[in-house]
């Protein structure tokens, strides 16, 4: 646990309450429009995983309301343990009070207690308090390129789908997408 002098405490979620499941409805929603809410069991399934750690961030002089949340993801591969932080949220009704450096912080502490030898993360180009967030708390940018492959093709309801097509034969997503939407 880690406390910052903004009346904010950063401690670690260790089950799924009711009340962790309402604040990540509320929060999720400021970081994604298109994710899904989480329910109590898939909240339960991300906090049981071993390679995560979801931090909280609570307001004492708010009856300790969940103001934020990061997901540490740690994991052993051939060459050293990483660690990738994830989904970092500030309720914006909060933000500028270093509650993301708060639970950024604590993440880097703990990763570099357990043994990580890196520890990344991405951010949108136009999250430019967080860019400075993160350099101030000693990230640099990597000349680097993320890829992302998505197995899932969504209809106009916004039901996703596996795209089975796009699992048998490597193919552009726009090709498998203009398929599945000709269906």
């Amino acid at each position: 646990m880690m406390d910052c002098p903004t009346s904010i405490e950063v401690v670690v979620a260790l089950e799924a309450t009711e009340e962790l499941v309402a604040a990540f409805a509320r929060l999720i929603p400021q970081l994604s429009s298109s994710a899904a809410p989480l329910t109590q069991d898939a909240l339960a399934e991300i906090i049981a995983a071993p390679s995560n750690t979801v931090l909280l961030a609570r307001d004492r002089d708010n009856g300790g309301k969940i103001v934020g949340s990061l997901t540490l993801v740690m994991f052993r591969i051939p060459t050293a343990v990483r660690a990738w932080i994830e989904d970092v949220i500030v309720d914006s009704n909060v933000r500028g009070r270093g509650i993301g450096e708060a639970l950024t912080r604590e993440a880097l502490r703990l990763a570099t207690e357990r043994g990580a030898r890196t520890i990344d993360l991405t951010s949108r180009r136009s999250r430019e308090a967080a860019h400075r967030l993160y350099e101030k708390a000693g990230f640099t940018v990597r000349d680097s390129s993320v890829y992302r492959y998505v197995p899932f093709v969504s209809d106009k309801a916004g039901n996703h789908a596996i795209d089975s097509d796009a699992l048998r034969a490597p193919r552009s997503r726009g090709a498998a997408r203009a398929r599945h939407r000709g269906r």
